[in-house]
């Protein structure tokens, strides 16, 4: 094994496996039925902030801008509020700026999720059954549309309308008929009153994506709030405190720690062991703990059953994580080098967007930086043949 000193990035055609689309404000009111056009997500001005939010029945959201950080002159909580404000980048929406900014990360394929409709579901899910499945299938025919205009580069996930497993099952065939390579999936079920993830409800859910070949994405942050009011959102911002929100993104990454430790001990990957789960921004560095420690305590209480594997063995057999910002745990990737991929998180505040506000460097000019003395057969692995393996890429 060698070094990367020589590492061509493009030649190398780098897989950025989380990152984000700023809905449109057309995007729900010019693709759902007429029928559904007055009540689904849309923008109006706020009048409690005098710019643009989005809007789900009585509730207000954020702003437009909130989520399309990249880039940004200011330090949070003076983000940006419009998406079509100076200085907000036009490559979180527009899928050709976006193929020019990718080109200048030294990115050649982006793995595709939403914002809204991920985040805040479960606002979609009180406009009703009907209303919330005609939403859901819009955004994926957006990201469809989205998608084509460079197919070979984005590669869009499949949002479900998971509070409905049938509805869900049949979007999922839907999707990949149209190019989807996996489904977004959330690890919180229980929040608001559906079973845990790993429950056999959600088991014909895991069959059709096993029997598609599709891997299950559990992307971090799920709302189960039913405030979207524009005074707690206010509230929010005004008492915002950099070290909380930096000990709370911290803490909140890496409780996808007890994620991965129930895929990989509750039965889940025996039932489906042909299926590829997938904790996004997971991060890496503490996961070696993770297993060593559930190994060892699985053993010591005698949790294992005569011909299952050990957590960790699970995890290498069909399980994925991903990283961005981490420098000093890279020497450690050898030791999960097949279970772990790359990712920026563009455009969203942690990204490894350069800017004023932001510690990032072009993200071609950091894996020069830091891959230097990882060896070239994990550099590979980690930056692109993992991924391309996970969503069936070249």
């Amino acid at each position: 094994m060698t070094a990367t000193a020589t590492l061509d990035v493009d030649d190398l055609k780098v897989i950025d496996t989380d990152t984000h689309i700023s809905e449109p404000e057309d995007l729900w009111t010019s693709r759902v039925p007429a029928k559904f056009k007055d009540v689904v997500p849309h923008v109006e001005v706020n009048p409690a902030t005098g710019y643009r939010h989005w809007r789900i029945g009585d509730y207000w959201l954020m702003g437009t801008g909130f989520y399309a950080v990249a880039g940004w002159k200011d330090f949070p909580p003076n983000g940006p509020r419009e998406l079509h404000e100076e200085g907000v980048d036009s490559g979180s929406w527009e899928p050709n700026e976006r193929l020019k900014r990718m080109d200048e990360f030294g990115i050649h394929t982006q793995i595709l999720y939403p914002n809204l409709i991920g985040f805040e579901t479960n606002q979609f899910i009180r406009l009703g059954p009907d209303v919330a499945l005609a939403c859901v299938e819009a955004y994926n025919n957006f990201q469809s549309e989205f998608a084509s205009v460079a197919p070979e580069r984005f590669i869009p996930i499949t949002m479900v309308p998971f509070w409905d497993v049938e509805a869900s099952v049949k979007e999922i065939n839907r999707c990949a008929a149209m190019g989807h390579r996996g489904i977004l999936f959330a690890n919180k079920y229980e929040q608001i009153g559906l079973p845990q993830f790993f429950d056999p409800h959600w088991d014909p859910i895991y069959a059709v994506s096993q029997d598609l070949g599709l891997s299950i994405n559990f992307h971090v942050g799920f709302s189960s709030s039913t405030d979207g009011s524009a005074q707690a959102m206010t509230a929010l911002l005004a008492n915002f405190n950099a070290s909380i929100a930096a000990v709370g993104t911290t803490m909140g990454l890496m409780n996808n720690g007890e994620q991965i430790a129930r895929i990989v001990t509750s039965g889940l990957c025996e039932r489906f062991p042909k299926l590829n789960f997938v904790s996004v921004e997971s991060g890496f560095g503490f996961l070696p703990y993770l297993l060593d420690s559930l190994d060892w305590h699985w053993k010591g209480y005698g949790a294992q059953a005569p011909g299952t594997l050990l957590p960790s063995e699970y995890f290498r057999r069909q399980c994925y994580g991903t990283f961005w910002f981490e420098t000093s745990t890279l020497p450690l990737l050898g030791t999960y080098a097949d279970n772990f991929m790359f990712e920026t998180d563009y455009p969203h505040p942690t990204s490894m967007s350069p800017g004023p506000a932001s510690p990032a460097i072009l993200p071609r000019d950091h894996i020069l930086k830091h891959f230097e003395t990882v060896p070239a057969d994990i550099t590979r692995k980690v930056l692109h043949d993992n991924a391309a393996r996970v969503y069936h890429l070249d």
